[in-house]
């Protein structure tokens, strides 16, 4: 038997432009264990990427501070104090980065993610001030609740499917992927990792992006 998977997204599923490379699609589709997508984007990006591909909607979003599994939902982070730190950074003058629309935070329930663009001492200062943490995922800097993380999520998602989280084989490429390679029972990072993910991962990849993720998979199989 495979182990379950526990995969990040963005550079881990992805080619360098942030565009999913199809390759990964079938395969985790014929995964022959359960598949959790953990990811720093908002809750509906990972459970879209379920319903596309054609796998059970088990997901970890906002880097632990929501889950979704068995049509039940989680809630792990801080909104109130995100949003107070939101409305502390426009007062100093800054917006979030993501233009009027901001499909980016829309829809994001727990944390707040802001453009790399933007001033992180500020931001940092600001975060603290509020008892939270800022993460940077190479995509964004992320404000969140100190304690949820994709690791502890993946307790609680892993339990409710019957399974240990160390059963779990961990993909992923960035500081936010951490804590979730702490738990798992086999951790992988794609060569494109940053050095946080890096020193995290039981394996570090010779391959990058999705063709690290492949290469990961098939390790998982023992091929």
């Amino acid at each position: 038997m495979v182990a379950p998977l526990a995969v990040d997204i963005d550079g881990t599923l992805s080619r360098p432009d942030r565009s999913i490379d199809s390759r990964v699609l079938d395969v985790l589709r014929e995964w022959e264990a359960p598949v959790v997508i953990a990811t720093g984007k908002a809750l509906p990006y990972p459970v879209a990427l379920c319903q596309f591909v054609g796998v059970a909607e088990r997901v970890i979003a906002e880097n632990g501070g929501v889950a979704y599994v068995d049509d039940e939902l989680f809630y792990f982070g801080d909104r109130d104090a995100a949003a107070d730190v939101r409305e502390a950074f426009a007062d100093a003058g800054f917006d979030l980065g993501w233009g009027e629309a901001d499909l980016v935070n829309r829809w994001r329930e727990t944390e707040l993610a802001v453009n790399r663009e933007r001033p992180l001492d500020v931001l940092t200062d600001l975060a603290d001030e509020h008892g939270l943490s800022v993460v940077d995922t190479g995509f964004a800097y992320h404000v969140k609740a100190t304690e949820p993380s994709k690791g502890a999520a993946l307790e609680v998602v892993a339990e409710e499917l019957g399974h240990d989280p160390a059963e779990f084989a961990a993909v992923g490429d960035s500081a936010n992927d951490v804590e979730l390679f702490e738990v798992a029972g086999e951790s992988y990072a794609v060569a494109n990792a940053d050095d946080a993910a890096r020193e995290a991962a039981e394996v570090v990849l010779e391959e990058s992006y999705a063709d690290g993720f492949l290469e990961a998979v098939e390790r998982v199989r023992g091929e």
